[in-house]
Parts: C-alpha cells; structure tokens; sequence
C-alpha cells in the first residue's frame, strides 16, 4: 500500500483517506524565517517540476517567482512572518522548465517548540482549483434546482441529504429526513422493495435506473402516486464506498394515464368480445345467456339478464310510477357461492318487483342505477323478497349496477351485476362498460325477439295472400304476374314479394314450396311473413336465407326453393343470394340477356350447407326477372332448350314490364301445366 493510500484510525476501524486532495495535487512548502526551503513536498515536485535535492535550501522567491515579482512576494511574505495573518490568493510561479503556472496559495505563520518561526505554503494549480469550483457550483445549483427528488444515503441508507423537489414529494422537511431510513420515514411506501434494491446496488455497484414504484407520501396521504427511482453507488477517487445517490422523479399522471388506457383497452376488449359472442343465433333465451356470459367474469361476479313480462309477451313496456315490474329472468351466470344462485329468479317465470326496487326504477326510468357500496339498507331494494336479501348478504355481494336494455327506443329489461368476490367497487368506467354492453345486447335481444314473434306468428298462419305492390319504389319499377296451375284447382306454393327496406334499398324474392294444397300454401305464407319480419331486420342476404332454412325446417318436414336479391340504387348493385331455385336473368341495354352465375345452393329445410351471396351491376335501365319453375319446366322439354327459349324472348329491354309479363305467361306457361308460377320484372330506375 502506498503512503497516500495508507488507512488513517478512527475509532477500532481503519478508515480510508478522501481523495479530494489527490485530486487537487495541494502542495506543501515549508520556508525558514529567511525565506529558504526547507521543506519540499512530492506534490511540490509534481507541481513546481524541482525535486526536492533542487529546491532544500533554496530561496523561495528566487527559485520560484519571476523577477517583477521578487518585490511583491517578498512583502507578503515579510508581512505574514511579522503578524501571523495567513493570506491566500493566485500569483504565476516560475517551474523548472521555464514555464509559467499560476497558483493558488495559502500561506500561514508556523511555530515550533523552540520558538523559531517558519511559513507554510499550501499550493495547488489555480485552473484545477476553479474546475473544482465550477463542479460544485453547478452541483449545488441543479441539486437545489432540479424538479427530479434527489437524495443521498449512507451505507447503511439513512439520509444524508435531500434536495428541495424531494422534500415536496415526501411531503417532509429537507432537514427532518437526515439520519432516518425510508422505513422510518415514509410508512405507506413499499420498504422492503426500496431497500432491498437499494442494497444490491451498495454491494453490487450495478445501477438501478428507473425502477417503478408506488404509493402514498406524507404530501398526498389520500391519493396513491407513483415514480420511477434510479439508484447509483457513490464511491470517492480511491473508490470507497460511499452510499447510494437515488432521483426520483414523478410520473403519476403517466401512471394514471396507463390506468386509463389499460381500462380502455379492456373495455374495447370485452366490447370486441361481445360482438363476436352475442346475437350468433336468433334465439331469445341464447342470446340473453350470450350477454350473461360474457358479464360474468370480465364485468361482475353476478350477473342476470331480465326482460319484462310485457315486452316477452308483445304488449308495451311503459310502467307508471306506482306499478310493479314484472320481469322474467332469460340468463343467469354466478362465479360466486350457492347464496348467489338460490337468491336468484327462477329461470323463465315472471317475477314481480315492488315499485320501490332499484331494478324498477331502472326500467321504469330507462336509466342505469349504481350503488357502488352496498350497505345493508340497500339490499332489500336490490333482492326480490327479504330472504333473497338475507341470501345476498351471505354471498358478500358489495356493489351493485342495474343497467336498462333499449333497443329502438324500447325499454326491453335490464341487465343486472353484483359484486362479491371482486373486492372493486362498481366505478363510472364499469358503468360505461356495462351501458356499451347492454346497448349491443339489447338491439340482438330485440332481433331475436322480434323474430321469434314472427317464427310464432308464421307457424299460425294459413294461406297468405300475394303482395300488391306499387309500380314504382325506391328506384325501381315493379311488374308481376301469378298464374295458378292450369289443369288442378289445388292452389300451389309459389310466392314472391317486393319488401322496402331501409336506405332506399328494395327487396326482391320469389319462392317456391314443393307440393300442392292446402299445406303447401299455408307453409307459403309462413315462408313469406317469416322472409318480411327477417328483411327488415336488414340482414345479408345469405344470412337471411340461413334464418329461414331453419324456419323451414320446423315446418313439418317443408322443402322449399327461394331467391332474395337486395337492390341498392345508390351503389347500383343487386346482392343476390340463391337456396335451390333457378338462375334470374339480366337484361341491359347493349348486352344480350344472360342468366346470372349465382351458386346454387340448397333447398330450404334440407339444411347443413351455407349460403353465400353475390354482388352484381344493377344500373338504371338494367332488368332483372325472377320466375319459378312452373314457368320454364315441362315434361317434354329440356330444361336448358326451355331457359334459351326463355333467354329469347326478352331481347328488347325497351319492352315495358306488364308486356314482358304477359309475354311470358303467355309463350312460356302451359295450359295443362301442373304447376303455378310467379313472375317477377324489376327495372332500374335514375333517382330523383
């Protein structure tokens, strides 16, 4: 170990020099009262550039000062011997190379025990000095300056210091945190953490850089923060340890910011889900338990869908101030204990809740109903009856939400959420969750209700009569002929419509239910009520054909062939889907007619195969024929000599629609032909 690394004793303990003066390189010299050297420091050398054997003995002034100032140093001198005042100050010393270094020096009186007075000079380089000076100016200036808390600990992290930033963060005085740990400082912070990161870096010397922490200071003890704190060990020039410098900087609006973009990344999430989830089928009761799943757990612990009896059952929904609700409950879903469950409605029968039940109120005020801690008040306002309540205490259920389900302007019922084992309390972030969910639900609740409405009405109806339709809708111009089957009074299946829809779009469909009678044309009319309720629920045409091929299904053993085109006159297309019937043909002006590529596709009722749909150009002027096969088909014939026959036939697009009809019904249907036909014309028209 070298002399200027040797330990000094404090105490039991060896402890290491501080390296400041190393690095300031401080000179010593030691003059006689004559001014001679005596003295000579190896920081002299290195400073001065004489060794020692050159500089003992010596005079000072001469060795080392310029000649113009001999004078000056020799009165400083002369003046410091005499009174015993130290001076300090900067003059150019002369080195050994003939150079010139300026200096900074502090020069003092010294006595020995025998009375004789010698002077020593401490020296060190003045650009070293002013370096030193700059550093820690500019030190001071952003430790006390800085937004970012800094602090520095000991080894065994106490504080030593703090700057002014900290001290507002901790919400404690700068001089208050010297000598205490964080522990013993902040209690609502997470401690250990802290420490335990804090030591790994003493022992290690690895930095911590920006590590995420929260929790509450003395500043803010109602609302948690968070902060990021980096850790660095301190070592001096000889490399001793220290302690540890830590900042701290705030990012709690960051943090809130992250909070706020996690729960809308759920919610979007749980909306993505509910829309892939919810609706997949026309079934009421599915569609309710669809909603009740994905509630149950993203959302609640606890979670029924109800309807009321009155909207089940057709009638309006309206409730007067003192009127009970009366609701059925479709779907219910419990991550909870048996409590939960048996407090519950039983599924499918109505249930009558008191005016005063918080579930009344939001049906009978369309408006969602929050209680995000529930107290023992509450709970006979949320259960049914007052054993249900007792049943909810003991499942721990602590919040709940009530949120209406309105679709077209009807309140249809309302889905209903506690909380047990989620320690969370219902927030306005649940509540817009649940409204986004109870809005989606609620239009796929009313679609299937209104479609199961028109399932039941079709399975009741007997014979429908054909539409009559205007001559003109929505862009285009309509004609159509049914003719009954020429040598049977047995009326047949044939149908076709004209159904506007929504958007100016029209819907064109011409059916054809296998067999004859009675039961072939109530199941017509069953087709064709159960094809209007379903077109207007704006479906895609394949979709659409899906609905009704289950439809059909449950018609005892129905087989049935169908073609449902949508016309679009703002784009001027026709979406086109085909379950088992005969291509349509189009005609445009400057084009031979053509029967249109669709697939085919099969029967209604027969079931297991999807629909598709295609889009073709329907531009004003453009025609297109919808028949059935009672049109084209005979017995004696190909069916392929018959469609070119037909293909013939409508070679003048100017034709107006009423002759094309009666052209041919007229040319195309038989006398004795067995089988009633539908013809149906449309032509393009330009909007007005």
């Amino acid at each position: 170990m070298s002399p200027a690394e040797a330990p000094v004793i404090q105490g039991d303990e060896p402890v290491r020099p501080s390296g400041l003066l190393d690095v300031l390189g401080v000179a010593s010299v030691v003059l006689d009262s004559e001014g001679r050297i005596v003295l000579w420091s190896p920081q002299a050398e290195e400073l001065f550039g004489y060794p020692a054997g050159e500089a003992l003995g010596e005079y000072a002034a001469r060795l080392m000062v310029h000649e113009q100032h001999v004078h000056l140093v020799g009165k400083l001198f002369a003046d410091v011997m005499r009174t015993g005042q130290s001076w300090a100050g900067a003059f150019p010393v002369r080195t050994r190379d003939g150079g010139t270094r300026l200096v900074e020096f502090r020069n003092m009186r010294l006595l020995d025990d025998r009375g004789k007075v010698y002077a020593l000079g401490l020296a060190a380089d003045r650009s070293t000095v002013h370096r030193l000076e700059q550093d820690v100016a500019l030190t001071e200036r952003m430790v006390e300056q800085s937004p970012i808390g800094l602090a520095v600990l000991d080894t065994e992290l106490r504080y030593v210091s703090v700057n002014p930033a900290l001290a507002k963060i901790n919400g404690v005085a700068a001089e208050e945190h010297v000598g205490r740990t964080v522990r013993e400082l902040l209690p609502l912070m997470d401690a250990d953490t802290l420490e335990s990161a804090a030591r790994r870096v003493l022992e290690t010397g690895v930095p911590l850089v920006d590590a995420s922490t929260v929790g509450r200071t003395p500043a803010d003890p109602d609302e948690e923060h968070a902060w990021t704190v980096s850790l660095y060990r301190l070592e001096d020039a000889l490399g001793k340890v220290l302690g540890v410098a830590a900042s701290v900087v705030d990012v709690t609006e960051q943090y809130r910011a992250g909070i706020e973009a996690e729960t809308a990344r759920r919610r979007l999430a749980v909306i993505a889900d509910a829309s892939t989830r919810i609706g997949t089928t026309l079934e009421l009761d599915r569609t309710a338990c669809e909603l009740a799943d994905v509630a149950v757990p993203e959302l609640a612990d606890i979670a029924a869908v109800h309807l009321l009896d009155s909207v089940v059952e057709g009638r309006p929904s309206t409730l007067d101030p003192a009127e009970p609700a009366v609701l059925r409950t479709l779907a219910l879903r419990a991550e909870t204990g048996e409590e939960a469950l048996r407090a519950a409605d039983p599924a499918g029968r109505p249930a009558r809740y008191a005016p005063d039940r918080l579930i009344t109120e939001c049906v009978r005020g369309a408006s969602p109903v929050l209680v995000p801690l529930v107290k023992d008040e509450h709970l006979p306002r949320i259960a049914r009856s007052p054993e249900a309540a007792e049943l909810l205490a003991r499942a721990g259920v602590h919040s709940y939400l009530a949120v209406p389900l309105i679709a077209r302007g009807e309140v249809l019922g309302a889905l209903d959420l506690k909380r047990a084992a989620n320690p969370q309390p219902f927030d306005e972030d649940d509540l817009l969750l649940a409204r986004e969910l109870a809005a989606r639900a609620a239009v796929q609740i009313d679609n299937a209700r209104w479609y199961q409405n028109a399932r039941n009405t079709a399975l009741t109806l007997q014979r429908s009569l054909l539409p009559v339709h205007p001559r003109l809708t929505n862009g285009l111009e309509v004609a159509s002929r049914y003719q009954p089957a020429g040598a049977t009074t047995e009326v047949g299946g044939d149908w076709f419509d004209v159904i506007p829809l929504d958007g100016g779009r029209t819907a064109l469909v011409v059916g054809d239910v296998m067999g004859s009678g009675i039961n072939a044309a109530a199941t017509m009319g069953r087709l064709r009520t159960a094809t209007n309720t379903l077109a207007s629920l704006g479906l895609d045409p394949a979709l659409l054909l899906e609905h009704l091929d289950k439809t059909t299904s449950e018609l005892d053993h129905s087989i049935a062939t169908c073609l449902y085109a949508v016309h679009d006159p703002h784009l001027r297309q026709c979406r086109i889907a085909n379950a088992g019937h005969l291509p349509p043909v189009r005609i445009r002006p400057g084009h031979p007619p053509e029967l249109l590529d669709l697939p085919t596709g099969v029967p209604l009722g027969v079931g297991g195969v999807a629909f598709s749909t295609t889009t073709v150009d329907f531009a004003p002027g453009d025609e297109l024929v919808l028949y059935t096969d009672g049109l084209v088909e005979t017995r004696s014939d190909s069916l392929d000599d018959r469609l070119d026959f037909l293909l013939s036939l409508l070679d003048d697009p100017a034709r107006p629609l009423e002759e094309t009809c009666d052209l041919l019904l007229r040319t195309l249907h038989h006398p004795d032909n067995h089988d009633d036909v539908a013809v149906l014309v449309a032509r393009a028209q330009e909007l007005t």
